[in-house]
């Protein structure tokens, strides 16, 4: 941790206009996300998780207060390419191999063909899938196909990593493995990631800052600062210091729901 801020967000809400009204998705933000940091959203369906993950891609404009990322508005940041996104369906194309969809925002930006090459031999070791770059998508498993995701978000070396719910569709055996592995792949590029989850013991388990959601308007009820080591086999779950921090999230969740009229 470097203590150099990734995100800031001052008072900021968003607010869609609908034909059955205006629907608050999210009011009153105020978060700092430093670089290196892992920072878990948690919350109801509904609350704001993914919205704010979206603010911070410039994919939604927020209606008032503020949001920097590297100190740049979120679309310089996206044209000076600072993140990579990965979407709750791994959205990988079935005529391509899994080398050629990593290669595609590589191809796109303009990066030379031995770039490309050494950037995807790169990726894919680095995320357990050498030897697979000539498979296709139909020819792995879920969790495979969500690995071969995160190489493609990570193919351009963007700093900061948005995960939109990545493993929800998982069954929990691939969960706990996948979750394993991104801890390691963190510790291994010390990116910056914004990882949405409605699941108490992934937030807990990969995270050194969760952020816990009120439902709509999408609110901040706490802001939890991990007391985990960064070394973290899966059976610290068992730890009292685990359920103590799962213990506070819960609270939270609890306390956030106070805010509903």
């Amino acid at each position: 941790m470097t203590g150099q801020t990734v995100v800031k967000a001052e008072n900021l809400s968003l607010t869609f206009q609908t034909n059955d009204g205006p629907v608050h998705a999210l009011a009153d933000i105020d978060l700092t996300i430093d670089k290196g940091e892992f920072v878990s959203f948690i919350g109801p369906s509904g609350c704001g998780k993914t919205t704010f993950l979206r603010v911070m891609a410039d994919l939604e404009q927020p209606t008032s207060g503020s949001i920097c990322i590297n100190g740049v508005t979120p679309e310089e940041a996206r044209k000076s390419r600072a993140y990579g996104y990965v979407f709750q369906a791994a959205g990988l194309y079935p005529w391509r191999t899994i080398g050629g969809n990593i290669r595609l925002p590589l191809e796109i930006m303009g990066y030379s063909r031995a770039d490309q090459a050494e950037r995807v031999r790169r990726v894919l070791e680095l995320v357990d899938l050498d030897g697979f770059e000539k498979k296709f998508p139909w020819q792995l498993s879920g969790g495979m196909q969500q690995r071969a995701s995160i190489a493609r978000a990570l193919a351009f070396d963007a700093d900061i990593l948005l995960m939109d719910e990545p493993f929800g569709a998982l069954d929990e055996i691939v969960r706990d493995h996948l979750n394993e592995q991104l801890l390691k792949l963190w510790a291994k590029t010390n990116k910056t990631i914004a990882f949405v989850t409605h699941s108490i013991p992934e937030a807990v388990y990969l995270s050194t800052k969760i952020v816990v959601m009120s439902p709509r308007p999408g609110r901040i009820a706490d802001i939890i600062d991990s007391t985990l080591p960064h070394d973290r086999p899966l059976d610290i779950r068992d730890t009292p210091e685990f359920l103590e921090v799962a213990h506070r999230v819960r609270e939270g969740l609890r306390a956030g729901h106070a805010y509903e009229d």
